[in-house]
């Protein structure tokens, strides 16, 4: 699996906040700040906008960083992603993403 599939199965390459990271785009960020603000009800920041992947090592958002909870299951019980777990299919955690996203979901079973 590439380094770039997130924990839950998303794939960090085609996240609008990697894309401004790794572009320096100041103008992405700040609508992806706008839009994110919105939908989750929370004050974000374009300054907020910074990840280079869930996986990945260097800079992520807040909410990757410490707040996603898939993001900390899977690294306190050691998983590669959560397609390494034996509860995947059932998991509370995990299925809004795949529920919604079959991508996220077939990434995961790959």
């Amino acid at each position: 699996m590439k380094q770039l599939i997130a924990y839950c199965g998303l794939d960090c390459e085609k996240c609008q906040a990697y894309i401004a990271t790794v572009n320096n785009d100041d103008a992405l960020r700040k609508e992806v700040a706008a839009k994110w603000s919105e939908w989750n009800k929370a004050d974000i920041t374009p300054g907020m906008i910074n990840c280079l992947g869930c996986r990945a090592d260097g800079v992520k958002t807040p909410y990757c960083a410490s707040l996603c909870p898939i993001r900390q299951c899977a690294l306190g019980r050691q998983f590669g992603t959560c397609g390494d777990c034996p509860e995947m299919d059932g998991c509370g955690k995990l299925s809004p993403i795949t529920g919604n996203n079959p991508a996220a979901l077939k990434n995961l079973k790959g």
